[in-house]
């Protein structure tokens, strides 16, 4: 673990896989302090574990993020634990495509409670904090589906159209915190494990022969917290090379 004079705490949602997984990881290792946040606990508890072997700082607990009183809990917890929220990276998402004649509302409902509300609840949990310190960071995960739709992917893709909406609505209306949205391409990662269609997911078996490791969206959400305050990134996209979207 590097020693960090400028050691911030960072709380992730999602934490308990993938590109969040990596994330703590990567980020404890820079010497932040991470509080993760997930309803799988025992992975929750397996990942803090290790961190804490590795030399770094976390602590976690059991987080809903659709809903708002158990992510207000979280950022709490947070608080009792290091009396500040630097950053939030609402990174918890779900991702069961399928053709919309399909009508797998209920599939499409969780898709808008996780990847849409889960986000403003994030916000919602640490705005009034940052906005009493005149200092935060709010980092939310989008998709390389937030800035194209295809077949199958419309519902999905109307989360990541929104998440990216409502953080530039937040960019502009904050003189002191900034916002980043990080747009993955194709990641290996349990989402595809939620599509229940199987069309569909004998397509996306293809689509991700070429997938990234979540350790590369893990970097580039290290390079927006680290730029000096001053310095707000906005979007980061990130593909593989392979790949053709």
């Amino acid at each position: 673990m590097q020693t960090n004079i400028d050691s911030k705490v960072i709380l992730i949602t999602g934490a308990s896989s993938g590109i969040g997984e990596a994330t703590a990881r990567h980020l404890a290792t820079k010497g932040h302090r991470v509080v993760l946040g997930a309803r799988r606990t025992d992975r929750l508890e397996k990942l803090a574990g290790e961190v804490r072997s590795d030399g770094g700082v976390a602590e976690y607990r059991a987080l809903d993020v659709t809903n708002l009183a158990d992510v207000q809990t979280f950022a709490e917890f947070a608080l009792e634990k290091f009396s500040k929220i630097d950053v939030i990276i609402n990174n918890a998402g779900i991702m069961p495509l399928s053709p919309l004649a399909e009508l797998k509302i209920e599939e499409w409902n969780r898709m808008i409670d996780v990847n849409l509300r889960g986000v403003l609840h994030g916000i919602a949990a640490v705005l009034p904090h940052m906005t009493a310190r005149k200092a935060g960071h709010v980092i939310n995960l989008s998709s390389i589906g937030g800035f194209h739709v295809w077949p199958t992917c419309a519902v999905y893709s109307g989360t990541k159209f929104a998440v990216r909406a409502i953080s530039e609505g937040l960019r502009l209306e904050t003189k002191d915190i900034r916002v980043t949205i990080i747009s993955p391409g194709v990641v290996e990662s349990e989402l595809a494990s939620t599509i229940t269609d199987p069309a569909t997911q004998a397509a996306m078996a293809d689509y991700r022969k070429v997938a990234l490791t979540p350790d590369a969206i893990a970097r580039a959400v290290g390079y927006a917290i680290e730029q000096p305050t001053d310095v707000d990134v906005n979007e980061i996209i990130v593909r593989p090379t392979a790949g053709a979207q």
